[in-house]
C-alpha cells in the first residue's frame, strides 16, 4: 500500500503497483479528462512510420526543428498546414519521434477541454505537445458568451511564461480557421512548415518506388491527371495499389475515392511561334467532362486583351516536356482585337504571319504563403 498526501490534509490510498517517477518518461501520452480524476496522462499509440522511404524535405525540417529547440531558452511553436494527405501527419510523428529519442516526451492533444491550457502549463519538464488538426479540435468549438475562444485560452500557454521549456506543434488543414494571432507572430509560433501537392517529378519518384516494372508505363498518365486535379500521397499509395494488380490508369480512376467533385482553376498561356505569348490566370473549367467550347479573354504583358480564344478543353495532350497539358493550334480558334493605329495593325499582322504555336494549360496550385526574396 502506499498513501499519497496532496499538499493538505488528505490523503489517497494506492495499492503497490503504483510507481512514482520524478519525470515523465519519454513517450507518447495523449491528454484525457474525466470528472472524477480531472486531468490525466495516458500511454498513447507509438508514433510508427510505417512508409520505408520519406519523400521531400521533411528529415532535414525534423532536424532543424530539433536543434533549434535544444538552443532556445523558451518554448518553440511550430504550424504544419496545408490539405489532408499530404505529409502533416508523416512530419508529426518524425518530429514526435525524434523527441523521444532525446528523452522528451510527447503529448497528443486531440480535443477541447475548458482548463486544458492550465494543466499543461503545470507540466514543469521538456515536452512536445502536438495539438493535432488544431483547426477543427479549437478552431470551431464555440466558447459560451462572455468567455474567451478555445485558441484564446491558449495564447499564454504558446508565450511561453510557464515553467518547463515546450515544443508546440500546430496541425491544421485550413489556415484561415487559426487565431489571428498565431499567424505571424513568430515569438509564439517560430517555424510554419506549409505543404504542397507533390509535383510532376515527386509524382514520378514515388510511383518509380511503388510500381512493378511492368506496369511503371502507366507513370505518365498518372502525371497527366495530376495536372487537371490535385493528387496528394493518399491518392497515389491508392492509385499504386490498383496499378499492381494489373489495371490501366483509366480503369483503375472509374472506381477509386477519387471523384470529380468541383470544377478546377487553370492558368493558361497563348504561345505564337514568334515567341510573344498571351496570358489568362485562374479560370475555371472541366477538363473531364464535355461541356463544349471554352471562349476565353487574352491579355499581354501590360495587360491589354488583344486575343480571345475559343478552345474545347478535352482537347489537351499533356506533354511531358512541357510538364503541363497542351492544345494544338488546329484546335484553336483565335480573335484579334487591335486598334487602326500603325502599330497595333504592324502588331496583329506579326502575329497572324507567326500564327499560334499551342496552348498550355496548368492547374493552378495554391499561392505560396512564404516570402521569396
Amino acid at each position: 500500500m502506499k498513501a499519497i498526501n496532496r499538499g493538505d490534509n488528505t490523503y489517497d490510498i494506492f495499492d503497490d503497483t503504483m510507481q512514482v517517477f520524478e519525470k515523465l518518461p519519454a513517450q507518447s501520452y495523449v491528454v484525457r479528462f474525466s470528472e472524477i480524476r480531472g486531468f490525466f496522462l495516458e500511454k498513447y499509440n507509438d508514433m510508427e512510420i510505417k512508409e520505408p522511404k520519406v519523400y521531400g524535405v521533411h528529415t532535414e525540417k525534423v532536424n532543424k526543428v530539433m536543434n533549434m529547440f535544444e538552443r532556445q531558452d523558451r518554448n518553440l511553436g511550430v504550424i504544419l498546414s496545408g490539405d489532408k494527405g499530404i505529409g502533416k501527419s508523416l512530419f508529426a510523428k518524425m518530429l514526435s519521434n525524434a523527441a523521444i529519442k532525446r528523452e522528451i516526451p510527447m503529448i497528443v492533444v486531440d480535443r477541447y477541454i475548458p482548463g486544458i491550457a492550465s494543466y499543461i502549463e503545470d507540466i514543469e519538464q521538456e515536452v512536445m505537445v502536438l495539438f493535432d488538426e488544431f483547426d477543427k479540435t479549437f478552431g470551431e468549438v464555440k466558447s459560451k458568451a462572455g468567455e474567451a475562444s478555445p485558441q484564446t485560452n491558449l495564447l499564454s500557454l504558446f508565450d511561453g511564461l510557464s515553467s518547463g521549456k515546450k515544443l508546440f506543434v500546430v496541425t491544421c488543414n485550413e489556415l484561415y480557421k487559426l487565431n489571428e494571432y498565431l499567424i505571424n507572430r513568430p515569438g509564439r509560433f517560430h517555424y510554419h512548415f506549409r505543404f504542397e501537392y507533390p509535383s510532376a517529378n515527386e509524382i514520378r519518384e514515388y510511383l518509380t518506388d511503388k510500381l512493378q516494372q511492368e506496369y511503371q508505363k502507366e507513370i505518365d498518365n498518372v502525371i497527366s491527371f495530376s495536372n487537371k486535379i490535385s493528387l496528394n500521397y493518399d491518392c497515389l499509395r491508392a492509385i499504386a495499389t490498383e496499378l499492381n494488380t494489373g489495371l490501366t490508369f483509366c480503369d483503375a480512376i472509374k472506381d477509386l475515392n477519387i471523384v470529380n467533385t468541383e470544377q478546377q482553376s487553370y492558368n493558361l498561356m497563348l504561345r505564337f511561334k514568334n515567341g510573344v505569348s498571351f496570358k489568362a490566370k485562374d479560370i475555371s473549367m472541366d477538363m473531364f467532362g464535355d461541356d463544349g467550347d471554352k471562349n476565353v479573354y487574352m491579355y499581354d504583358n501590360k495587360g491589354r486583351n488583344n486575343v480571345d480564344i475559343t478552345f474545347n478543353p478535352c482537347n489537351a495532350v499533356y506533354d511531358t516536356g512541357k510538364f503541363a497539358h497542351v492544345i494544338p493550334a488546329d484546335a484553336i480558334k483565335v480573335e484579334y482585337y487591335f486598334g487602326d493605329s500603325e502599330d497595333e495593325k504592324a502588331m496583329e499582322t506579326a502575329l497572324k504571319d507567326a500564327g499560334v504555336e499551342c496552348l498550355v494549360i496548368n492547374r493552378k496550385v495554391s499561392r505560396n504563403i512564404h516570402y521569396n526574396v
